[in-house]
């Protein structure tokens, strides 16, 4: 049935490209060459006072909306997907069922969400930012970026911004603005979607356009690093990749930039951590839909999620460490997100590009949620210049509109995936409310100090119970979060510090306590865990039937995944455990628990080989995700077919001293398949 269904599969992947073709001569061509109005702001007005008419100006605040959320519409996803760490990809997408104009044959006002709709919604203010500059970090080169950008503020009245007033500058990863990256058509839609939101929320600020010479994270990390050095206090990505082991280093090259609010989107492929939003050093942001509403605010949102492989992202990190600012217990280490906004292709926003695009369109996915989270920063203020302005939210919870409502996809700690009152993984702490949440500082005047327990020591193997203590200055009840913690232990929100030492080492740990205002508290002492008491290990493979070879055996899975069918060839053997590949809306899992002993370092290990009758190069529609217990240790899809196996390999030492659920889950949509055939298995110890 498997086969038949597949060939049914091939002969519609070969007539879809010519409708594809035929349906493509309703939409414009590119017009790079055009020719683009300059805007110019009005004689004896201010810079400033324009943008303030513009964004309260009552002919503007039409809703020009495009779809309901959650709607299935069609998009391109402008960047292809990074197939391995070490890359990147861009998270923007673009709506291919709203024909583009170019400015000059645009009769109405363009569809989507405009400066002033966003204003509306998140309640901002109409000045603010003078003076500031807003730096977005992108890989290549947009040569029609100023261009574009007169044409988005003329559009909808905001005054000029370019390189001539000294409001936009474009460079490179090493500050050129004459030697800039190769021309690209996929990442300059990206940098339009970017510039033009940092324009729509923060039209004051001055934007630096930090181009990287690729999409490798050192290219992107350079960049980063430039557009501080030339003075940005806010800097957006919309791009990232999966987790590595790498990452943590990265932050500190890259990312680690006290006194500068950075900001990245948490990424459009529903639940599963991706790097850099989950370093500890930025504000992750993830993605809502919006949409007009007749309760008082005008408006309501719920967490994107558009189908089973795309929605925006959330998840516990499996490497960085937990800020002493996060506070939520279910992850123990850093967990995104931390705030939200629109992301929505179906609720989506304006943007006007015509290098990668032509002309005005509808954007959507976490690009636009980071850059509009960026010009918020702006609005609020500079940052304390010994700050990470990831942490001020967390001071204002009551002053973000709180998004209770969606999920983007099935996780086993319920908040990592699914929206609810207070803080969780796909919303943060909710979408703006005003610039206050943004700003340094706590919203009372609590004070709540922590006791600090001294150095602590432990043999690895044995069992800790450590209470920690703290008060606060109007006796509010303290909530407890840790970083830094021995492999093997935790802290409980009621402050007790327990579990067994697994791996020796020497630890630095910060204790933190909130109260329910968002004022906090924080000890630091260290923690010495030495050889001993259990703590060796010996070399072994620990799971069962790791090559499939004894059948339905040790492993839970789904009907006719692990099979000896010959129409995709094991690895090795006659058996493995083939996912999906049906053609048609289907859903296979694939798992085993292993204990890990303690004081052992352990890799997991598999070899995968992807199949697949999508022609697609960058919309991914079947998905496979990996997990150990609650973290995503990574994700697949039809863009990742290859003619062979490839090995893949993973870090589980965080997991010694304990039993973990190993996971595969295959998702399929309603066409084409899409096999994903996993064998020869191994978690080692050593």
């Amino acid at each position: 049935m498997r086969e038949s269904r597949r060939s049914l599969r091939r002969l519609l992947a070969v007539a879809f490209p010519a409708l594809a073709l035929a349906v493509s001569g309703f939409v414009a061509a590119p017009g790079a060459g055009a020719a683009q109005p300059t805007a110019a702001a009005p004689h004896a007005t201010t810079k400033a006072t324009q943008n303030a008419k513009a964004l309260t100006d009552p002919a503007r605040q039409a809703v020009h909306g495009t779809g309901k959320a959650g709607q299935r519409v069609p998009t391109q996803h402008l960047c292809a997907t990074a197939t391995k760490a070490g890359q990147a990809s861009c998270f923007a997408q673009r709506r291919t069922d709203i024909k583009q104009q170019l400015a000059s044959a645009l009769a109405a006002a363009p569809s989507g969400l405009s400066p002033s709709n966003l204003h509306s919604a998140y309640n901002l203010p109409s000045t603010g930012g003078s003076g500031l500059t807003v730096a977005v970090v992108d890989a290549y080169n947009d040569p029609n970026a100023a261009s574009d950008l007169a044409t988005y503020r003329s559009q909808f009245g905001l005054s000029a911004c370019t390189k001539a007033n000294g409001c936009f500058k474009q460079v490179s990863q090493t500050g050129s603005t004459t030697s800039l990256p190769t021309n690209d058509s996929g990442w300059a839609g990206e940098e339009a979607l970017d510039i033009d939101m940092v324009s729509a929320v923060c039209p004051n600020c001055n934007i630096i356009l930090v181009e990287a010479n690729s999409a490798n994270d050192t290219d992107l990390g350079t960049a980063e690093n430039e557009a501080v050095a030339l003075g940005a206090k806010f800097v957006s990505n919309s791009w990232g990749g999966s987790e590595s082991s790498s990452q943590t280093g990265e932050d500190t090259s890259y990312f680690k930039h006290p006194g500068v609010a950075i900001t990245v989107s948490a990424g459009d492929e529903d639940y599963g951590a991706e790097y850099p939003a989950t370093s500890q050093y930025v504000t992750a942001v993830g993605g809502t839909a919006l949409s007009t509403s007749s309760n008082s605010r005008g408006w309501t949102e719920s967490v994107w999620k558009t189908s089973s492989s795309e929605g925006t992202g959330s998840g516990c990190s499996a490497y960085d460490a937990k800020p002493s600012w996060q506070t939520d217990t279910g992850c123990t280490k850093r967990m995104e997100s931390d705030v939200s906004a629109v992301a929505d292709p179906a609720t989506g926003v304006a943007v006007y590009d015509t290098y990668g695009g032509s002309g005005w369109a509808v954007y959507g996915g976490t690009s636009a949620s980071s850059p509009i989270i960026a010009g918020v920063y702006a609005l609020a203020g500079t940052p304390g210049s010994a700050d990470y302005p990831a942490k001020y939210p967390y001071s204002h919870t009551g002053n973000l509109y709180d998004v209770t409502s969606g999920n983007n996809g099935s996780c086993s700690t319920s908040y990592f995936c699914t929206a609810r009152a207070g803080y969780d993984g796909p919303t943060g702490w909710g979408t703006p409310n005003g610039t206050t949440a943004f700003t340094a500082g706590t919203s009372t005047g609590n004070t709540v100090t922590v006791t600090n327990p001294g150095s602590q020591s432990t043999a690895t193997g044995g069992s800790v119970s450590l209470q920690i203590s703290a008060t606060d200055s109007a006796g509010a009840a303290l909530t407890y979060s840790a970083t830094g913690l021995p492999t093997g232990l935790s802290i409980s929100g009621s402050g007790l510090i327990s579990g067994t030492a697994s791996t020796a080492g020497t630890y630095q740990v910060t204790v933190t306590a909130q109260d329910s205002t968002g004022a906090t508290g924080s000890a630091s002492f260290g923690w010495t865990v030495s050889t001993g008491g259990g703590g060796t290990c010996t070399s072994a493979q620990l799971l069962g039937n790791p090559g499939f070879e004894s059948g339905n055996t040790t492993w839970t899975a789904s009907s006719g995944v692990i099979t000896n069918d010959t129409g995709e060839a094991a690895h090795a053997g006659s058996y493995k455990a083939w996912l999906d590949g049906y053609g048609s809306t289907h859903t296979d899992t694939l798992s085993q628990s292993v204990t890990i002993p303690a004081g052992c370092k352990a890799t997991f290990t598999f070899y995968l080989h992807v199949d697949t009758a999508e022609t697609t190069t960058s919309s991914q529609y079947d998905k496979l995700t990996v997990t150990a217990g609650s973290t995503t240790l990574a994700t697949y899809s039809n863009l990742n077919k290859a003619t062979g196996y490839a090995q893949k390999s993973f870090d589980l030492s965080s997991y010694a001293g304990s039993t973990v659920t190993l996971k595969f889950s295959g998702a399929e949509d309603s066409s084409l398949q899409t096999s994903f055939v996993v064998d020869d298995t191994a978690v080692t110890t050593g």
